[in-house]
Order: structure tokens, then C-alpha cells, then sequence
């Protein structure tokens, strides 16, 4: 049977599923200093978790050829595998496996070693864990009363998956809510393959999949407008977790624009609602919200044909005044390349303007007919954008009268001259205007033209019944 012990180890990494106060309240919990080595005492195998952290395999040898426990736990269910697991010392892993280690131990939060590895992105201990059976544990998005249930909580009976299909990507499945039917993003590792584990790991920072669903849970209670997609309810209770918002059966644009090019008119009515959402989203108080993946697939076509912003997978939200900064280049997520704005593939700080890059390419592609770089793999692309480059445009297509000038003032290199989504708008709804003046000018004409001949027409009819009766009565 495992130690556990009364005491707390708050050397190093700690856990993944901690709450973000846990550091606050281990300063007035832990008596001794956690930064003195010399308080952890070997004989209450707190030492063990100290060798763990600091990478020491002879030591560990040492200690549990002792007799010491290698599954010893302290206060909050922290064993040495844990902490091996969250430094990333793949060799320590190994040895205290082979030493007879739990690889499915859980703390007090619920993380393993490797929810902790993935947290962390340790790749090679998070391949050592699963060769041993490691399993992502399943966690539930606890309340702070045990009885309180969110009012948007949704009992995953309700929810018919007969003749499911996925939608939207792959990311959401079809199913028949009380009479309807509703999108369902499924959190979980039973609706994940291995590689989907370790690309959750990656996409969703800092957390893997329950991260990714509180946070994605939290930014879609917030939104209500009528050009990004209505969220319905969640299933927050049991496992797999669900995110269920409003199904539109149009499908994406992206699919609209696979099977034809939008007229001029049409392609600014598409533009206007895109800006719309965006702008909605981008002056978001008290925190603006990136959504730092737009590109046609996230855009959905409602019954009247109007659009909605979707997909908040890896979306953002950030204090106005602050840009945010990716651990990784997000050339390594599952997103659309040929969408991203440089500074992001750059890995440099980014802000609400990344979304402003994407638009303007999504506004070209519906008047070009054809996505960004069209033809060039996306190894091609990124080097494009790295060499400054941007999409041609046609010289046989017809652009609008100034809609040229706002794509390239929307695709700069400096992100503090691309226009704000607001500005965006009144330059839009100025085209607009344009458009449907040109248009009413061509239809007057044309009827001006029917109506003569309709006159001469029937002015000609009288004239043969008046030279008709004329004859009649000379004979």
C-alpha cells in the first residue's frame, strides 16, 4: 500500500488541472520555504518527488532500492511520476514505470502524468506513457456547489445521434435536439484517436481538452449577435463533454464558394456580415475577442442566406490595450495557413488585426473565385508570406470602385494600418451604395426603353384601328 503524505511538494511544474489561485494558497498552507531543499525530509518520501524534479536517476535508484515507495503520494495526490512527467525527464518516467509506478494515478484535480506531459508538451514522455497504457483521465467541469447545475446544462439523453454525420470540418456533429436540430462539438477521449490526443495537446493552450472546453464554454456564453452562431447549451455533468449551438443547414461559405463565384453585390452582402460579427466580436467589453481562425470553413450561411461567424476552437480574448503571443507558430495547428497573418506565423505579439488580414483574403477570394495563392502548396504559401508577397489580383476582374484600396490597406505588412472592423463596415456600406446605384441606373434605362415600346406599340395598334374604321366608311 502507497504513503501519502500530509505534506505538499511545490517544487517545479505543477499540476495541469490546478485552479490558477492554487499558488496563492500555498504560501499560507506550506510552513516551510518550498524553495529549501533541506526541508524535504527523505524519510517521509517527499525526497523522492524532490529527486523526480531534478532529474537525479541515481538517486532515485538509491531511494527505492531502500524500500521507498514509488507510489507515494503527497497531500494533493502528486507522486513522482507526476512530477518527471510535467519537467519532461523521460528517462525518470522510465525508470519509475519499470519500478512498478501507477501510470493512471490521478491528484486531487484529476490530471495523470500524462494530462501533465500534454500540458507541457513533453512529447517524448507523453509516447513512453501511452507504450505503458496511459489513458487521458476523463474530467468533468465541477461546479462550486455540488448540487448547482448551470442553467445552460443540456442531459445528454435529449440529444439523438441516429444518422449522425459530422458537419463544419469534421469539428461538430448533427443531432436532434427537443425538435430541432443543433451542431455538438464532443470533448473527450472516447470520441479521440491517439493522434487526436496529442494535436488536442498542441492546438489547446494551456490546457488540453478540458481547458479547451472551459474556454471555449466561457467565450460562447458571452456572444449574442446575429452574425456570429447562437450557442444553445453545454453538457458539462459527464463525459464526453458537448458544446451545442444552432445547426445551419447552408453548410459554410467555404462550400458556397467550391460551387460558384458570388456577384459583386452578393460578395459585399457577405463581406458586411462577416464585418459585422467581427467588429461585434473585436469590441467585446470588457475583453475584446481574436478569433484567430477565420477563413471560409468558419463561416456558416443561415436560411436567409445571411452569414454567421463560427468556430471558437482556439479563439482569444484579451484586454484591448494587450496583444497576445503564441508558445508555438500556429503553422503547427490545425489551421488554414493561407489565412494567417504574417506577424502570426512569425511567432511575433498579434493582436485583433490578425482577424482584419484573414477578412480581406476571404473578400478577395469571393471576387477573384479562387482562395489565396491558388495552386501553391502551403509550404509555398508561408514562404510567400515571408517574402512579403500577397495575392494577385485579376486583371479581368471587376472590382468595385475603392474595394481594392481597402483589401490592400487590410493585408499590410504593419499591422497598426490595417483598418478597424467598424471603418471596414462604412467603407463597405459606401460600395455598397455604389453598387446598388450602378444597378438601378442600368434598370431605368431598360425600362424607360420597354415602356417607348409599349407606347409605340399600342400607338400603332390605334393608328391600324383608326385607318381600319377609316376605310370601313368610305365604302
Amino acid at each position: 500500500m502507497e504513503s501519502v503524505s500530509t505534506r505538499r511538494f511545490t517544487l517545479g511544474r505543477q499540476s495541469s488541472l490546478a485552479p490558477p489561485d492554487r499558488e496563492e494558497s500555498l504560501r499560507s498552507e506550506f510552513i516551510d520555504d518550498p524553495q529549501d531543499p533541506s526541508v524535504l525530509d527523505f524519510d517521509s518520501h517527499i525526497g523522492l518527488m524532490y529527486l523526480a524534479s531534478e532529474g537525479d536517476l541515481a538517486g532515485i535508484r538509491e531511494f527505492l532500492d531502500a524500500g521507498g515507495d514509488v507510489n507515494f503520494g503527497d497531500i494533493d495526490g502528486r507522486t513522482a511520476l507526476h512530477v518527471a512527467a510535467c519537467q519532461g525527464f523521460a528517462e525518470v518516467v522510465e525508470l519509475l514505470l519499470q519500478r512498478g509506478a501507477k501510470v493512471d494515478v490521478q491528484d486531487r484535480w484529476g490530471s495523470t502524468p500524462l494530462a501533465d506531459a500534454m500540458h507541457y508538451k513533453n512529447q517524448e514522455v507523453i509516447q513512453i506513457l501511452e507504450k505503458h497504457g496511459a489513458r487521458l483521465p476523463i474530467v468533468r467541469v465541477h461546479t462550486k456547489i455540488a448540487q448547482e447545475v448551470p442553467e445552460y446544462e443540456i442531459d445528454p439523453s435529449e440529444l439523438d445521434f441516429t444518422n449522425s454525420v459530422f458537419i463544419t470540418k469534421g469539428t461538430f456533429l448533427l443531432a436532434t435536439w427537443r425538435g430541432i436540430q443543433v451542431a455538438v462539438k464532443m470533448f473527450g477521449e472516447e470520441v479521440m484517436t491517439n493522434e487526436d490526443k496529442v494535436w488536442f495537446s498542441i492546438r489547446f493552450s494551456p490546457l488540453f481538452y478540458r481547458s479547451a472546453f472551459i474556454d471555449e464554454l466561457a467565450l460562447l456564453q458571452k456572444i449574442r449577435h446575429p452574425n456570429v452562431v447562437q450557442f444553445l447549451g453545454a453538457v458539462t455533468q459527464s463525459s464526453p463533454m458537448m458544446i451545442v449551438t444552432e445547426y445551419l443547414p447552408k453548410g459554410d461559405l467555404r462550400a458556397y464558394l467550391n460551387k460558384k463565384r458570388p456577384s459583386q453585390r452578393m460578395a459585399i452582402k457577405f463581406a458586411l456580415d462577416i464585418a459585422r460579427g467581427m467588429n461585434y466580436l473585436h469590441e467585446h467589453k470588457p475583453e475584446a475577442i481574436i478569433h484567430r481562425d477565420l477563413e471560409p470553413s468558419n463561416i456558416l450561411r443561415d436560411d436567409s442566406g445571411h452569414l454567421k461567424v463560427a468556430d471558437f476552437g482556439i479563439s482569444k480574448m484579451l484586454k484591448m490595450t494587450k496583444t497576445v503571443r503564441e508558445d508555438k507558430p500556429l503553422t503547427s495547428l490545425d489551421t488554414a495557413c493561407r489565412y494567417i497573418a504574417p506577424e502570426v506565423l512569425r511567432n511575433e505579439e498579434y493582436d485583433t488585426k490578425v482577424d482584419v488580414f484573414s477578412f480581406c483574403l476571404i473578400l478577395q477570394e469571393m471576387i477573384e473565385g479562387s482562395p489565396p495563392f491558388s495552386g501553391k502548396p502551403d509550404s509555398e504559401v508561408l514562404r510567400a508570406y515571408a517574402r512579403k508577397e500577397r495575392p494577385r489580383f485579376s486583371a479581368h476582374k471587376k472590382y468595385p470602385h475603392g474595394l481594392k484600396e481597402l483589401i490592400e490597406q487590410c493585408w499590410s505588412e504593419d499591422p497598426a494600418k490595417r483598418p478597424t472592423f467598424r471603418s471596414i463596415i462604412d467603407l463597405l456600406l459606401i460600395i455598397q451604395n455604389q453598387i446598388g446605384q450602378k444597378q438601378r441606373w442600368k434598370v431605368r434605362p431598360l425600362k424607360v426603353f420597354h415602356n417607348l415600346e409599349a407606347m409605340w406599340k399600342k400607338d400603332n395598334s390605334n393608328r391600324s384601328s383608326r385607318s381600319s374604321r377609316s376605310t370601313t366608311n368610305m365604302g
